[in-house]
């Protein structure tokens, strides 16, 4: 965990709690020097606890939340985790989840992800007829296309995009992901 981390909530020195216990003792109990002490100690110790509940909706919004808090809440919302689940995942959680499994939810997801638009083809159409007793398509396999374009493929981290594909399509599809330089 990094230093701005949760130790760092833990550890910060000097902060203050906006009520002390001290002040809240009966009058017989505030002029003792030990009493004064033990509320003091126990104020260090809670302070952090307190700082966090006074701030907890901006613990919850992923625009503020500190950086290793937005993984746990990546985790509440179900976003992406392993693709390095962001601010940006985190706030677009419930609109990529209503186009989860479609090609748009999956584009959708590598966007969010990695900062790139990518075309997903799925290599299925429709057909429609006006006329009775039509034939059949011929039957296809279904198969996915990922196409990302960047300025720099060489630099473009296609294992993670390769693993994010795969945890977001449909089980049953294979999948190809091409990482190509600008059109």
């Amino acid at each position: 965990m990094s230093e701005t981390g949760a130790l760092g909530r833990r550890l910060v020195p000097g902060l203050a709690t906006r009520h002390p216990l001290g002040r809240q003792l009966p009058a017989v109990y505030a002029g003792d020097r030990v009493m004064q002490g033990v509320t003091a100690a126990l104020d260090d110790v809670l302070a952090p606890l307190l700082c966090t509940l006074d701030n907890l909706p901006a613990y919850l919004d992923p625009a503020l939340a500190p950086a290793d808090f937005v993984a746990l809440l990546a985790a509440w919302v179900g976003a992406d985790a392993e693709a390095g689940a962001g601010r940006d995942a985190v706030a677009g959680a419930v609109a990529t989840h209503t186009v989860r499994g479609t090609c748009a939810g999956l584009a959708e997801e590598i966007r969010l992800a990695f900062g790139a638009t990518a075309e997903v083809d799925d290599g299925l159409g429709a057909v429609a007829s006006t006329t009775a007793l039509t034939p059949f398509p011929a039957d296809g396999t279904p198969h996915l296309t990922v196409r990302v374009r960047t300025a720099d493929p060489a630099a473009f981290d296609t294992r993670a995009l390769r693993s994010l594909v795969a945890r977001n399509r449909p089980a049953h599809v294979p999948f190809t992901v091409e990482v190509l330089g600008p059109a």
